[in-house]
C-alpha cells in the first residue's frame, strides 16, 4: 500500500508502505525515493488547491506524520493508530489537502477499517482527480471485499480521467483473470504493459494466465523475466513455485514457496502451500506450523482451522482436532469437510459409529449428494463400517443382555436351593427328587423278571 509522502518539498512521492495495495490482491511497490507523474512529482494540479494554497501548518503536519512513517517502517512495526491520529491532525488543519486524506485512507485500511478508507479515498479522488493512485486503492479495496462490479466501475473511472494508466488497465486485466476471461486479461495486460514496460502487476497477471491455461514454457519465460526485475517478490516467487509444482518438482517447488514466505513475512500463499505439501506428505508437526503461520494472518480461515484440525488428529490429539474443526464451523457452516472429518475422529478415536454414520450422511448431502461424490470416495467405505461397527454392537448387546438375565436366574436358583438346605422358615420346598434308578437283574437265560415270585 502506498503513501503520498513529502519530506524534503511540497508535492506527492509515492513511498511503498509495508502492505501492498493489490489489483486484485496486490499493487507494486513504489520505492522510497521514486516519484511518480510528470517531471517526478505528482504536483497538486490546477483542479485542487495549489501548493502556496495550502496551510503551512498544514504542511508541516503532514510533513511530521510522514517522517513518522518513514521511522517507524524501518523498525517494521509501524503504530497505524498513532499514524492515523497524524494524518487527521493535517488534514484538520486544511481540508483541501487531498495527499492527507489518501494517506489516511491507507492507515486505515490497514487497520481494517474498511468503510472509512473508502470516504477517504473518495475524498482524495475528488479533490485531487490526477491522484489516480487513490482510485487504484479504493478499486483493489472494493475487490478484496468482494465488491469486484465496483472495483471495474472505478478502475474505468480514472481510466477516463487518464486514458493511458497502467495501474488501472492491470487492475481490469486482474479481474477478467479471476472471472475467468483470459483472453481478455492478456489483452488487458499488454495494454497496460505498452504504456508502462515496467508495471510489474500486468506481467504477473500474464504468468499466472498462463499457468492456468497450463501453458508451462510460457509461464516460466514471463516469470523468468520477472525475477530478473523483482527477485524478491512474493507473488513472482509463488508463481514459480505453482510452476515447478505442476512439473512435478515438489522439492523445488518447496523452496520457492519458502523464499516467498520469506520475502514477504506473513505471505498467506506461501504458508497455505507449504502446509498442503506437508499434509500430503503427512509431516504433521510442519503443518502445524505453517497453519498457525497463516492463521497469524487470516485468523479467519476456515479451511485453514479445518486442516489444522487435520494435522492434531494426526499428531494422535483428537480433542485438539474437534475443537478446531468446531472453529472451522464457526466460520463456515457450508464448508462439508468438516463434517467427514469430524466423523472419523467420532468413528475412528471415539468409538461412536452411530454419530459418524450421521456426520459421514450429512458429508455426502452437502457435497451434492451420491451422485456428486466421487464412487470411490472413501466415505462410502467409511459408511460401510460404521453400518457394520452399528450391527455389531447391537448384536453384542443383545447377547450381553440374554447373558445379564441368565446370570441373574442362575443366582436366584442358587440362593433359593442355599436357603432350603439351612432349612429356612419360608424357603421354597426343594424339588421333588428322582429315585434313584435301580439295576435290571437278568438271568442267565435273558428272562428280566426272573427275580420276581412266580
Amino acid at each position: 500500500m502506498r503513501l503520498v509522502t513529502d519530506v524534503k518539498r511540497w508535492g506527492s512521492v509515492m513511498l511503498a508502505a509495508s502492505l501492498l495495495v493489490a489489483c486484485g490482491g496486490q499493487k507494486a511497490a513504489v520505492k522510497t525515493g521514486e516519484t511518480t507523474g510528470t517531471g517526478g512529482m505528482s504536483q497538486i494540479g490546477p483542479e485542487g488547491a495549489g501548493p502556496d494554497q495550502i496551510s503551512t501548518r498544514a504542511k508541516l503536519k503532514f510533513e511530521d506524520a510522514v517522517k513518522a512513517f518513514n521511522d517507524q517502517e524501518k523498525s517494521g512495526a509501524p503504530d497505524w493508530e498513532s499514524l492515523e491520529q497524524r494524518f487527521r491532525a493535517a488534514l484538520s488543519e486544511d481540508q483541501n489537502l487531498a495527499e492527507a486524506d489518501f494517506n489516511l485512507g491507507v492507515v486505515l485500511e490497514k487497520q481494517g477499517k474498511h468503510g472509512e478508507a473508502e470516504r477517504h479515498y473518495r475524498a482524495a479522488m475528488s479533490k485531487k482527480p490526477s491522484l489516480t493512485v487513490a482510485g487504484h486503492n479504493l478499486a483493489a479495496l472494493q475487490h478484496r471485499t468482494g465488491n469486484t462490479v465496483a472495483a471495474a466501475e472505478t478502475y474505468r473511472g480514472v481510466l477516463d480521467r487518464a486514458p493511458n494508466d497502467a495501474g488501472a488497465m492491470a487492475g481490469l486485466a486482474e479481474l477478467a483473470r479471476q472471472s475467468g476471461d483470459c483472453d481478455q486479461a492478456l489483452a488487458q495486460a499488454r495494454g497496460a504493459l505498452v504504456r508502462d514496460p515496467a508495471m510489474l502487476d500486468a506481467t504477473k497477471v500474464m504468468m499466472r494466465c498462463y499457468l492456468e491455461r497450463k501453458d508451462l514454457p510460457l509461464a516460466r519465460l514471463v516469470a523468468q523475466r520477472a525475477l530478473k526485475v523483482a527477485p524478491k517478490d512474493a507473488d513472482i516467487l509463488m508463481v514459480v513455485g505453482e510452476i515447478l509444482l505442476q512439473e512435478g518438482k515438489v522439492d523445488l517447488a518447496r523452496a520457492q514457496f519458502k523464499a516467498a514466505a520469506e520475502a514477504q513475512p506473513g505471505f498467506a500463499p506461501a504458508h497455505r502451500m507449504l502446509a498442503d505439501l506437508a499434509l500430503r506428505d503427512q509431516n504433521w508437526t510442519q503443518a502445524e506450523e505453517q497453519l498457525r503461520r497463516l492463521l497469524q494472518v487470516d485468523g479467519k480461515n476456515a479451511e485453514a482451522h479445518l486442516n489444522l484440525g487435520i494435522a492434531y488428529r494426526g499428531m494422535g490429539q483428537s480433542d485438539k482436532a474437534m475443537q478446531e474443526y468446531d472453529e472451522a464451523e464457526k466460520l463456515n457452516p457450508n464448508l462439508a469437510p468438516i463434517f467427514f472429518n469430524r466423523a472419523v475422529v467420532l468413528q475412528k478415536d471415539k468409538d461412536a459409529p452411530e454419530r459418524a454414520l450421521e456426520l459421514y450422511r450429512k458429508y455426502v448431502s452437502m457435497a451434492g449428494g451420491e451422485f456428486a461424490v466421487a464412487a470411490d470416495s472413501p466415505v462410502y467405505a467409511l459408511i460401510s463400517e460404521c453400518e457394520t461397527a452399528i450391527t455389531q454392537k447391537a448384536e453384542f448387546a443383545r447377547m450381553e443382555q440374554m447373558q445379564a438375565v441368565q446370570a441373574a436366574q442362575e443366582a436366584e436358583n442358587v440362593k433359593a436351593a442355599q436357603a432350603a438346605a439351612a432349612g429356612e422358615p419360608g424357603a421354597p420346598a426343594a424339588a421333588p427328587q428322582a429315585p434313584a434308578a435301580q439295576p435290571v437283574v437278568q438271568d442267565e437265560g435273558g428272562n428280566p423278571f426272573a427275580d420276581e415270585p412266580q
